[in-house]
């Protein structure tokens, strides 16, 4: 018999806290949505 697995939605959930709790991990994740978003805006800044 198989253990009870998470779900997809608890495991996103639980990533999703990991990351909030992580502050350097949140500024790469801004860093890079960031320059994304200005190569997607040809250099101008994203405005959230």
């Amino acid at each position: 018999m198989r253990p009870n697995l998470p779900t997809f939605d608890e495991l996103v959930n639980q990533k999703k806290e990991e990351l909030l709790k992580d502050p350097e991990a949140m500024q790469e994740i801004e860093r890079q949505l960031d320059e994304k978003h200005s190569k997607a805006n040809k250099g101008k800044p994203y405005v959230n």
